[in-house]
């Protein structure tokens, strides 16, 4: 009797050990409860801030679209939709009328208002705030190049009709979708009663940028362990609905993990900031119960140059000659992108295809260094972001193709947030960098004396009147002229030289029965994404 007492108990330990495996995640966050749905996602850079005003990397603008909605969602090239603004009409295209959604709330219970959006706006436009966005306010009326007289506090032209209703005008009628994208989908507003008695010179800094424990978007924020994760989780009290989601994970990792976490079901899908090395893409397609996608995009490789340390067009000339593109497009990405010229890719339809191109041609670029006098025993710095590994690769073959036309190349690397203090601070003198605009074609906030994106300093006061010209047209015809003709001084000046649009290869996990990569907008419908 005690032996079979004995193998009894043996057995329902065994039992009782399986059903407790059964109904638990495997460790290290790689699998859902049986009780709760939580989503994965794999990207290499690690944001920095949660500052939904002056996020200048493409990381921390991803993970702000958890937690804030924009105005309005563009799931497909400018074709808008309802988000946060109930409606976003005008008549004339130089007065908007926006309706902020009557059951919107923040996470907290206060009520989402047109207020909100206005202090939002003249944050923006305050003088003394930092913020990547400014650009986008130069068409308002009030404003001188997006920005408020000294010791002004509001801008004229935007006033709040009531509660959920802001109106704004613009100097004169402009393109309304360039509105729309800008001020409707790329910003996400504030909440004032939290941050109003903040001094605009602190906001930057500002707890809440860190922690942002007050939202108005489908997920909280529950916590960043720094360059490892960022939880979320659902808000259920989301004026769209209670997400279908329990919590989001959006995991940071070198890209040489990407594949792995999808082999073993610790992520179910990488983002346009999760790069899977195209020597891979095979072997992510073979993984079983993992579906793939090549999305050609908006975004694009290129070299910054800083133009206080290399001043003569002629040498960044010969640098642009020096450099094969194509061997990056053709060996590196197996033909997965395309070389551009200027900051549009084919899919933009204000690309001017009629450019004098920089093709491939050494003897060209030797012959354009000696005319720029350029001391052959001086070095370049070249500043290479850690992360994307075609990037760094592709560095690589820059440096090669500058020595053999007798550049000196010294390369550094860094992790992103480091490259960007220093390309911020201009220590470097060649940046390889990555970015994505919008679909309307303006492109002030790299381009413009002013922009958030200029870090190399350009300055080019026709290129700024013709940026003024280009955002103020409302006829899309005539604004084609004028990016046309910009496009031209761009690729004379080259303040910066585009290398090539990577296209992106996503990868999404079978399990995941709604939700996935969208190029042009990756928060829409997020309170809808859901799994098995």
């Amino acid at each position: 009797m005690l032996f079979n007492n004995r193998s009894t108990l043996m057995l329902m330990l065994a039992v009782l050990l399986l059903l407790v495996a059964c109904s638990n995640s495997t460790t290290n966050g790689t699998a859902n409860t049986s009780e709760e749905k939580n989503l994965f996602i794999g990207m290499v850079n690690p944001p920095i801030a949660f500052n939904t005003i002056n996020s200048s990397d493409v990381a921390s603008q991803y993970i702000e679209g958890f937690m804030f909605d924009s105005l309005l969602d563009m799931p497909e090239s400018l074709n808008f939709t309802p988000k946060l603004a109930e409606s976003f009409d005008t008549t004339d295209n130089q007065t908007y009328t926006i309706k902020i959604n009557a059951k919107a709330n923040w996470s907290d219970g206060t009520p989402v208002t047109a207020e909100d959006a206005a202090f939002t706006l003249n944050l923006i436009a305050n003088p003394n705030v930092e913020t990547h966005v400014g650009n986008f306010l130069t068409p308002l009326d009030g404003l001188d190049n997006g920005k408020l007289a000294e010791g002004v506090s509001e801008i004229p032209s935007v006033k709040v009709i009531d509660e959920k209703t802001l109106e704004f005008k613009t100097t004169k009628p402009v393109d309304p979708n360039m509105i729309k994208e800008q001020l409707g989908v790329k910003l996400m507003i504030l909440p004032k009663h939290i941050l109003k008695d903040v001094d605009p010179k602190e906001l930057s800094k500002h707890p809440f940028m860190q922690n942002p424990t007050v939202i108005n978007g489908p997920f909280k924020f529950v916590q960043y362990k720094k360059d490892q994760y960022v939880e979320f989780e659902k808000n259920l009290d989301y004026y769209l609905g209670t997400p279908k989601l329990d919590k989001i994970f959006v995991k940071i990792m070198p890209a040489s993990n990407l594949v792995a976490q999808l082999q073993t079901g610790e992520i179910h899908m990488n983002n346009t900031l999760g790069k899977i090395a195209v020597q891979d893409y095979e072997t992510v397609k073979k993984i079983e119960n993992v579906k793939t996608e090549l999305q050609q995009t908006i975004g694009f490789q290129l070299i910054v140059f800083n133009m206080e340390t290399i001043k003569d067009a002629k040498l960044r000339q010969a640098i642009a000659y020096a450099i094969n593109r194509e061997s990056i497009v053709d060996d590196l990405l197996k033909g997965t992108g395309e070389i551009i010229d200027g900051p549009y890719t084919s899919l933009n339809p204000y690309l001017n295809k009629n450019l004098t191109k920089y093709t491939y041609d050494p003897e060209k670029a030797k012959q354009l260094l000696a005319e720029s006098g350029w001391d052959i025993n001086q070095t370049l710095d070249f500043v290479v972001p850690l992360g994307n590994k075609v990037r760094e690769q592709s560095a690589n073959i820059i440096v090669q193709n500058l020595e053999d036309i007798g550049i000196k190349v010294k390369t550094a690397t860094y992790d992103f947030p480091s490259s960007l203090q220093m390309a911020k601070e201009g220590d470097y003198d060649l940046y390889l960098l990555g970015n994505a605009l919008t679909v309307d074609p303006d492109v002030s906030s790299m381009y413009a004396s002013n922009g958030s994106f200029n870090f190399m300093n350009y300055n080019n006061p026709k290129v700024d009147q013709l940026l003024a010209d280009g955002k103020a047209e409302p006829i899309a015809e005539k604004r084609k002229v004028i990016y046309d003709e910009l496009q031209e001084i761009w690729e004379a000046d080259l303040p910066v030289l585009t290398l090539y649009s990577d296209y992106n290869f996503a990868a999404i996990s079978d399990s995941v029965s709604y939700g996935g990569v969208n190029i042009l907008d990756a928060s829409v419908d997020y309170h809808l994404w859901d799994l098995e």
